[in-house]
């Protein structure tokens, strides 16, 4: 009997924790978000929708105002950009310092690639205002933003990319103009200030000498690529209303969704099958579905996947031309992946281009705003 009792007993305790370990596993959340980019996201969950004849009238002003912006960028003036904000306060000058780090940024990255920027232009869509104080708004809107850039040797071929950013932002009229006193949103240049360090030459010299490529694609290949452009959010097309696949979770307000949408295009090209590691199901969603360590690990680990290589910029930028559509860079810092964008294009000299969430991302060369000496790239290949 009291044999009897102890395997009833190991077998209770055996069975909590296979319950404790399939809930922990089915209902993990990522957790890859900075403080900051957390509270932009908890501050955009509040948001209901104004009527339209104010977002129409708003949304004109605004777009007016960050075309002002995106042409001091341009032109690479800061006194321009400075105009833009009111600076006499903590938070209008933080917003137009990080403005400034952007600036400087983009033209040192293109720099090294070799390119110059031609238009920045901008739409934007409100979700929410109001007038917090006399002549002060509170607007909460989704910014898409389109560069088109050319390499200094084929100037004619336009390149083009999208980047999708979620602002909340006070605006308020002073000297009969709109300026802006305060600016959050998740920053896709906030790891890129230490391009100084990188041998431009050398390495603008390697991409500019390379060709427009054309690959034969596979059908889930194809499809992988149409649905990645189709639900990436606010860099998608108009057409497919700049937001997510309803039919999925956002995990964006639980630290990111970035595995997430890598793991929807490659179960929704066809080609691979859900199981009880990747998966998700009913808004829950595995590590290895929706976390970008987890996936990445899942994919080499299973087979689906392989190493192409891994490093700095400096170590691997030669190996990113033998990706192809489908595959997948892993962005790592500090010793963990934090980040994955899926390959869907190139543009005119061969350079890979990825979409991907959180920032929302359409066709963007693969290492712009990555470009701190202290991310290693992970390319990994998918066996479509």
């Amino acid at each position: 009997m009291k044999v009897s009792k102890n395997k009833y007993i190991k077998y209770i305790l055996l069975s909590s924790l296979l319950v404790l370990f399939f809930a922990l596993i089915f209902n993990y959340k990522p957790n890859n978000m900075s403080e900051e980019e957390a509270l932009v996201r908890e501050v955009y969950k509040d948001k209901g929708e104004n009527p339209k004849e104010i977002s129409e009238q708003y949304t004109v002003l605004l777009e007016n105002l960050f075309d002002y912006r995106n042409k001091a960028i341009l032109d690479k003036n800061a006194d321009i950009l400075k105009g833009l904000y009111d600076t006499d306060i903590k938070f209008g000058l933080w917003a137009y310092e990080q403005e400034v780090k952007k600036m400087k940024y983009l033209e040192n990255w293109s720099s090294k690639q070799g390119v110059s920027f031609n238009n920045i232009k901008t739409k934007v869509k409100i979700k929410k205002m109001r007038e917090r104080e006399k002549n002060l708004y509170g607007i909460i809107c989704d910014v898409s933003t389109e560069y088109k850039y050319s390499y200094e040797n084929d100037p004619k071929k336009i390149n083009m990319f999208r980047i999708g950013t979620y602002h909340y932002l006070h605006v308020k009229i002073k000297d009969d103009k709109y300026i802006i006193t305060k600016e959050w949103y998740t920053d896709p240049f906030a790891d890129s200030l230490n391009l100084e360090n990188i041998k431009s030459d050398d390495i603008k010299n390697y991409i500019i000498n390379h060709e427009e490529i054309h690959p034969e694609l596979t059908k889930e290949q194809e499809k992988a690529i149409e649905y990645a452009h189709r639900y990436c959010g606010a860099a998608a097309d108009e057409e497919f209303g700049l937001k997510f696949n309803t039919k999925y979770r956002d995990f964006n307000c639980d630290g990111g969704d970035c595995a997430n949408f890598a793991s929807q295009i490659m179960y929704e090209s066809g080609k691979f099958n859900k199981n009880a590691i990747w998966n998700y199901e009913n808004g829950n969603a595995t590590k290895a579905w929706v976390n970008a360590q987890g996936f990445k690990n899942y994919i080499v680990n299973s087979g689906r996947g392989s190493y192409i290589s891994k490093g700095s910029y400096e170590e691997v930028y030669r190996e990113a031309y033998n990706l192809r559509p489908g595959d997948f860079v892993g962005y790592e810092k500090k010793g963990r992946i934090t980040h994955v964008s899926t390959v869907t294009g190139f543009d005119s000299k061969g350079y890979p281009l990825v979409t991907c969430h959180n920032t929302d991302r359409l066709l963007v060369p693969w290492d712009l705003g990555w470009s701190d000496k202290a991310i290693r790239f992970h390319f990994i290949k998918v066996n479509y």
